[in-house]
């Protein structure tokens, strides 16, 4: 006789590796024990999903949670707590931190930090820089590692490696693959001039395609010369997503949301520093080109790029303001209108934050909805209207550049390793986040944690 499931997600239409077909899904001991009609099997709770869609758990791959030492812009407690609300059921978070992740020590507190204090899973990038480029091989295989990432240009923060001498110390000693910021320090420097004081407009203008498309050209070059993998994030130019297609064997590309969503001729002028970020909004020629990369699938995941900051901080007047928006509340509602407008299938929005996260970092037991899986689901209602409002943003900042736009497709529950922690729109579950396993480092320090 079957033993009782955990938790049955009943009467949705599931959508994984055999295509979107209704089924009910069965969870036991946080995996995921059978996908069929499970009616009349014995349940401890069945929740009723009927007219809802059960996606693999998404992932995102890039956030700023500001723990430690920028609390007061956002923790991991609370920036996780935003991740669940928007059906984010993992995260990988960056090491612009203070002190920054560049140890394992650094890296040890931040896993102790976020061990069941999280409300969902996660892992911590490493920052690459001169003076632990020795040792990133060990670094980007200990418990809780994403992998190692490195700043070609400056952003927030003091990590900043913009010699090609320096990440190519980096990337002959990685194994895994390895994620860049790429805009060229030397030309920013240069170009710094163009800021134009109290206009945020300028920000695209002094932070060029050029800029971006030289660093990426710059990266593709040494991961050849030294045989890496690499993964440049935030695409903002149609340019660097034309020259990346040539390039799929060294390179992956990761978009944003903000980059797929906003144009920033009519942005800027409507939310000023609101919409500042690095690399930056910009207008809807290199909006359209980020979308071929999509719909030809060059780009191969989605990320947030969650970096909040405070109302009254981004306040402060052009270029004083700092770069960086909220985002990863928003990623699903925003990306499933996006759906409903029939600018992305299912299938694809799918691939490029569960399937993609899996196959590109190696992650292990996450990004499918099958059986013995972690029961990761995202759960939305792909009809629903609702309209984003400041008030539903979790992060400690309290706002979101979408404020007041209407969407149609809902994020409506969360499930990390078989707990719901989310459902209509209130936290459901206490905090159980864990440390995303890697196939890359099972059977050495990644397969234990605590």
């Amino acid at each position: 006789m079957d033993q009782p499931f955990d938790l049955v997600l009943a009467g949705g239409t599931i959508v994984n590796q055999d295509g979107a077909h209704m089924a009910d899904l069965g969870i036991r001991g946080g995996r995921i024990a059978r996908i069929g009609d499970l009616t009349g099997h014995a349940a401890a709770e069945r929740q009723d999903c009927t007219g809802l869609h059960l996606l693999p758990g998404f992932i995102d791959t890039q956030v700023h949670f500001r723990e430690p030492g920028l609390d007061h812009k956002e923790d991991l407690e609370s920036g996780s707590r935003a991740a669940v609300m928007g059906g984010i059921t993992a995260v990988f978070e960056m090491p612009n931190t203070n002190p920054l992740t560049t140890s394992a020590e650094a890296l040890a507190d931040k896993v102790a930090r976020a061990h069941h204090r999280m409300h969902c899973d996660f892992a911590f990038w490493v920052g690459g820089t001169h003076e632990n480029a020795a040792q990133v091989a060990d670094l980007e295989r200990l418990p809780g590692a994403a992998g190692i990432k490195v700043f070609v240009g400056s952003s927030t923060g003091s990590l900043l490696v913009e010699d090609d001498a320096g990440v190519r110390e980096i990337l002959r000693r990685t194994r895994r693959r390895a994620a860049f910021h790429a805009e060229d320090e030397p030309m920013l420097r240069e170009r710094k001039g163009l800021r134009v004081p109290g206009d945020p407009a300028s920000h695209p203008v002094w932070r060029s395609p050029e800029v971006a498309l030289k660093a990426t050209q710059r990266l593709v070059a040494i991961a050849r010369e030294t045989g890496a993998r690499i993964h440049v994030l935030h695409i903002s130019t149609r340019e660097e997503m034309r020259y990346l297609a040539d390039h799929k064997d060294v390179a992956s590309a990761e978009v944003t949301p903000h980059h797929l969503t906003l144009d920033g001729t009519e942005a800027y002028p409507r939310l000023g520093t609101l919409i500042q970020m690095n690399p930056p909004v910009r207008d809807a020629a290199h909006r359209d080109g980020i979308w071929w990369g999509v719909t030809q699938g060059v780009a191969d995941i989605l990320g947030s790029d969650h970096a909040p900051h405070l109302l009254a901080e981004k306040a402060k007047p052009y270029p004083e303001s700092p770069s960086g928006m909220t985002g990863v509340q928003t990623l699903v509602p925003i990306m499933l209108d996006h759906v409903a407008a029939g600018r992305l299938s299912l299938a694809r929005l799918v691939d490029m934050t569960s399937a993609g996260p899996k196959r590109l970092f190696g992650i292990a037991r996450k990004g499918r909805l099958a059986v013995g899986y972690d029961a990761d689901v995202t759960v939305v209602d792909l009809a629903r209207r609702e309209t984003i409002r400041n008030g539903w943003i979790a992060s400690k900042c309290g706002w979101t550049p979408y404020d007041g736009v209407a969407v149609t497709g809902w994020p409506v529950g969360t499930v990390v390793r078989g707990a719901r922690v989310m459902w209509e729109g209130a936290l459901t579950a206490p905090s159980r986040g864990e440390a995303v396993l890697f196939d890359e480092a099972l059977g050495g320090a990644g397969a234990s944690v605590l």
